[in-house]
């Protein structure tokens, strides 16, 4: 049963409708992944991690450094490492030396890995599109407006004179 399910159970007044509207973005967003989980892991036999291991590489096709992909994708270096090695088992990834420091390389995505990840992406795009087909166009762009605004007020610092 997921938070919102458990949430249900409970009368509206003892919890604020913000509170119900958080567990229920939190349950779309882990439904969506599944799915795209599942997508991932049926049609390419990969995972997520590695999409976006490879999403990041193909937005950078001089490659990246470890400690940047670990950085823009908020895991450690190790998950990194293991992940990269994976990759390059397959001839996806490959390593390639910095000039001027021998202990640093960038990964970048080989030939192979750019074909393989459009054809990755293509099919992600789908599944997301497909996610949000129950909504009518007008719908998916006022959510995404809302969603906005919730980002813009999230990213400045709450304060303690800040109303609760």
């Amino acid at each position: 049963m997921d938070k919102e399910a458990r949430l249900a159970g409970t009368t509206a007044a003892e919890h604020p409708e913000a509170l119900r509207l958080w567990l229920r973005m939190l349950t779309c967003t882990q439904l969506v992944e599944k799915q795209i989980r599942a997508g991932l892991r049926d049609q390419f036999g990969t995972t997520l991690p590695r999409f976006d291991l490879m999403a990041q590489l193909e937005r950078a096709p001089d490659g990246m450094k470890m400690n940047e992909l670990s950085r823009r994708m908020m895991v450690t270096g190790g998950n990194i490492t293991g992940i990269t090695d994976q990759l390059v088992g397959e001839a996806l990834v490959e390593r390639v030396p910095v000039a001027g420091d021998r202990r640093a390389y960038r990964v970048r995505l080989t030939a192979k890995g750019r074909t393989l990840f459009a054809e990755m992406a293509h099919a992600h795009e789908e599944w997301v599109v497909q996610a949000f087909a129950g909504l009518q166009d007008r719908e998916v762009a006022t959510l995404h407006r809302l969603l906005g605004k919730v980002k813009q007020h999230t990213q400045t610092p709450i304060s303690e004179d800040t109303p609760s």
